[in-house]
């Protein structure tokens, strides 16, 4: 296979037509690029210069290589611009997997804010509901940063903590706040789909204190069985990530608290663009609306 360097010497002596001029715009000692060319002629089988008293020309399969060797010269120019554009994130692509429950509240002003800067960036997102579906859109190379709660197995040197999230009691109207997991499991709950993660962590959680969840009903999703809940049907589990400003239902703390820790996974943590991203990821944390911290300041 032809090297890079010696089509290059082949064009450069191509278009001064002599081998010292071409040496001395490519910097190079006129033997070391005699030696390129010489190489390329053993590999391509024919002779591609015609030596000349003064100069050289190309013989006919000099000129029938000559229109590929400089195709594949601008090509590889381009793959460097293009690798250079992505590394300094003004070109490429990431591909991103997140909670569907905190694509809206965080992600979506980390997306605003990169976007303003990355413009030629192009982003492609997936929401799953299960952090174990994350991991494995990472595994599988579907995705170059996956951002939600911390699936049952990654390999924590590739993941980065985001911040920890609350997930809070939302109490239907007319009902007695929860007290206890004792009084959870007494009344009517708003369960989630096994589909979602959150079905496995809260069943675990409430296992550990002794209690078991029986859901009057089940959604994939952590807005709706906020939206559930203020309706009437039971008691819904749901992250503050998935409370959105304008939900107005009431809203109390577990006692104790109950949290989980959100992480970015990554495959390629030395990738400049999916360092940079994490970053910003980082620096923003996992916020709770104002509406949602007043809600609560009013009614715990």
């Amino acid at each position: 296979m032809p090297t890079l360097r010696a089509l290059e010497c082949l064009v450069a002596v191509l278009d001064a037509g002599s081998v010292t001029e071409a040496a001395r715009a490519l910097h190079l000692s006129q033997p070391a690029l005699s030696h390129q060319l010489a190489g390329l002629e053993r590999e391509l089988g024919t002779p591609l210069l015609e030596r000349l008293p003064r100069g050289v020309r190309p013989t006919a399969a000099g000129r029938a290589v000559a229109a590929d060797a400089r195709l594949a010269l601008a090509a590889a120019d381009r793959v460097v611009a293009t690798a250079r554009d992505v590394a300094g994130g003004r070109g490429g692509r990431l591909r991103l997997a997140c909670a569907e429950s905190m694509t809206a509240w965080l992600l979506a002003p980390v997306l605003r804010g990169w976007r303003r800067r990355h413009r030629d960036v192009a982003v492609e997102l997936t929401e799953t509901t299960s952090a174990d579906d994350l991991a494995a859109a990472l595994a599988r190379g579907a995705a170059d940063v996956a951002i939600g709660p911390r699936p049952s197995s990654h390999e924590a040197a590739r993941e980065v903590v985001v911040g920890t999230e609350e997930i809070l009691a939302v109490v239907p109207p007319d009902h007695t706040p929860p007290q206890t997991w004792a009084d959870l499991a007494a009344g009517p709950v708003v369960g989630y789909h096994p589909d979602n993660g959150l079905a496995a962590f809260l069943d675990a959680t409430a296992a550990q204190r002794g209690a078991a969840l029986t859901p009057v009903t089940r959604t994939r999703h952590a807005a709706t069985a906020a939206q559930l809940a203020h309706a009437g049907l039971g008691v819904a589990l749901v992250p503050t990530t998935g409370l959105g400003a304008a939900f107005s239902g009431e809203l109390r703390h577990l006692d104790p608290p109950l949290t989980r820790e959100v992480v970015a996974l990554v495959e390629t943590p030395h990738d400049p663009m999916v360092r940079a991203f994490v970053g910003e990821v980082v620096r923003r944390g996992v916020p709770v609306s104002a509406a949602v911290s007043r809600r609560l300041s009013d009614r715990n």
